[in-house]
């Protein structure tokens, strides 16, 4: 009776200044580290182990007793260990009923076993409230002053009071609490952070295989074409030529890619005349990875403008360069300047720069630190306004450096169109069709939509 009163006026809320006493089993990297940012957050924390001896490694100013002794001076206990481990909690059963037990653990693969290892927790000790939490949060984030990417702590349980005292714990270490429900939500939890990059795998993949594709495409028309009609060899272009081709057309095609689904899904909603039903799922993963080809993009765009500011070191340039010098002398004739020639090569390199400060400035405000200080209504005009501003600046770019290229004869080698006109495809698609559907008929009619209205409601939904 005494024991179950107890437990009970440890879970009421706090409200003295004073912080409850937290108890960790487990004396490992991540127990040390989470207890010392407890201890800097003024909190009480004692340690329980198998062993009580102090070790240096410890937090000078935490205790160190038996796992029964600790557990009896807190009403919170984060379980800092294995599954693997857990069985030992099973004769402490009744010191633990009614406490809090933080399951923080993780597996080292995806649902490694039939149910989470916090529902596992809660089935070896039915009596006490289990909650998942600080799973997602690494011990070198703790010591290291957790930066913002690993701020966020994802928290669930099926006792509504003890998960409110642990999200109040992950506020004081200011960290972020993010309640994800009952305890079935601890399996999704548990597998997040064994996920590598899983917004970033469609981007990469397709960025690859059209890199692949674009390279090989260059090298049969610049090295292999050029070595079997005319003999020479120009091998060395896969180096520096082929590259600072392959990435501004890289960079153009997924930039045009990242606008490319919210056109498609204007013209489904048109069809459709309603936004309450969902789209493709095809669509919705486009959609949802954005913002990673929007960044692939601007790291190829990079590249590009390095490529081009190194090209006038090559020995290759200066070859051409000095040729085109004896050329003349040979010939005592100075070719006059072409003011044609002249414009078209200012106008793209101006083209060029003002696409890529606006790709750098939609970069920028995808940054979660950027985007965190800016309202919708901002974001939206940065990301919509500016984003096809800068498509147009970067096709305008293209369309002014390789125009020259789409009626001559010369171009088609094998029969086969130019690099850079193969990349204008789905840039100047896009443009055409969101032309189109900024005509005020069509806009007005998509914003009616955008706010709600349907056709059909009765068969919408």
């Amino acid at each position: 009776m005494n024991k179950n009163s107890s437990n009970t006026m440890a879970l009421a809320p706090n409200t003295s200044n004073k912080r409850e006493t937290v108890c960790i089993f487990g004396t490992g990297d991540f127990g040390r580290a989470l207890g010392h940012k407890m201890i800097q957050s003024g909190y009480p924390v004692v340690y329980g182990s198998r062993s009580t001896q102090i070790s240096n490694l410890i937090p000078k100013d935490a205790e160190v007793l038996g796992h029964a002794e600790a557990a009896q001076k807190a009403a919170i206990i984060i379980i800092a260990i294995q599954r693997q481990h857990y069985n030992f909690l099973t004769p402490l059963s009744e010191v633990l009923r009614g406490k809090v037990l933080v399951d923080i653990s993780n597996n080292l693969k995806l649902n490694q076993y039939p149910e989470s290892n916090a529902e596992h927790l809660a089935q070896l000790l039915p009596g006490s409230k289990v909650v998942k939490a600080f799973n997602t949060v690494s011990a070198w984030a703790l010591q290291s002053g957790t930066l913002d990417a690993s701020r966020q702590v994802f928290v669930c349980g099926d006792d509504v009071e003890a998960k409110q005292m642990v999200m109040n714990i992950v506020r004081a270490l200011g960290l972020t609490p993010l309640d994800k429900g009952s305890l079935l939500a601890a399996q999704e939890i548990e597998n997040y952070p064994l996920q590598l990059f899983p917004m970033w795998k469609f981007p990469i993949f397709l960025s690859l295989g059209l890199t692949a594709f674009f390279f090989l495409y260059c090298v049969v028309l610049d090295i292999i074409y050029t070595y079997i009609y005319e003999k020479k060899d120009f091998s060395f272009f896969i180096a520096i030529t082929i590259p600072n081709r392959v990435c501004p057309v890289m960079a153009l095609i997924l930039l045009a890619l990242v606008y490319l689904p919210g056109i498609f899904a204007a013209i489904i909603q048109l069809y459709r005349g309603t936004k309450y039903r969902r789209f493709p799922d095809w669509l919705d993963k486009w959609m949802l990875g954005r913002k990673q080809l929007g960044l692939i993009a601007l790291a190829f765009a990079s590249l590009h403008a390095v490529f081009t500011l190194v090209t006038p070191l090559r020995a290759f340039a200066s070859w051409r360069t000095g040729k085109g010098i004896i050329s003349q002398a040979l010939n005592n004739k100075t070719e006059p300047l072409n003011h044609t020639n002249a414009w078209l090569s200012d106008s793209y390199l101006a083209l060029g720069i003002l696409g890529f400060f606006l790709f750098v400035l939609l970069g920028i405000t995808s940054l979660p630190s950027v985007s965190n200080n800016v309202n919708w209504r901002e974001f939206r005009f940065v990301q919509s306004k500016l984003g096809y501003l800068a498509l147009i600046l970067c096709t305008a770019h293209t369309l002014v450096y390789g125009g020259k290229w789409f009626l001559s004869p010369s171009a088609y080698k094998w029969y086969l169109p130019n690099i850079y006109i193969l990349s204008l495809i789905v840039p100047c698609a896009v443009l055409v069709v969101k032309f189109v559907l900024i005509f005020p008929c069509i806009d007005k009619r998509l914003t009616q939509i955008r706010q709600g209205w349907e056709r059909n409601p009765k068969f919408s939904k």
